[in-house]
């Protein structure tokens, strides 16, 4: 995959099973994590990247917007909103159908195999970097 080809959000489909939901028939809110996770993984491998446990989350956050219930197909959408030396930082939309369900944001950290931040691979650091937003120009700037 080239710079030119990468996208800028990785989209992940899936559908609310029994277990990611709780007594009231709505999801239980650590799925969207479990979901956005998945998400994270899916994009690595798209990538050509495969790690195990390297990325510990520091920082987690999502609004829920509207119920998610069984069997409720969804699509999540992942977008790179940070890479630093050895951080990523993503945003992340749960959608069903056309409703917003959830948006959320989480920090991952690369550790490598042991407990201590270390950089990123420069190769992921690159692709994912091709990943982030493209800042608009603002007019009369140089």
């Amino acid at each position: 995959m080239t710079a030119a080809s990468t996208p800028t959000r990785h989209s992940y489909r899936g559908r609310v099973a029994w277990v990611d939901t709780d007594a009231g028939g709505r999801i239980h809110f650590t799925a969207a994590f479990r979901w956005a996770e998945a998400a994270e993984h899916d994009l690595l491998r798209s990538l050509g990247h495969s790690f195990h446990g390297g990325f510990p989350r520091v920082d987690v956050q999502a609004t829920y917007r509207a119920p998610l219930r069984f069997d409720d197909e969804f699509e999540l959408a992942l977008g790179v909103a940070t890479v630093g030396t050895s951080s990523i930082g993503y945003t992340w939309q749960i959608r069903s159908g056309n409703a917003l369900a959830i948006e959320g944001r989480h920090l991952a950290v690369y550790v490598g195999d042991g407990e201590r931040p270390v950089p990123l691979p420069a190769q992921l650091h690159d692709q994912l970097s091709h990943m982030l937003p493209k800042t608009a120009a603002v007019p009369g700037a140089s």
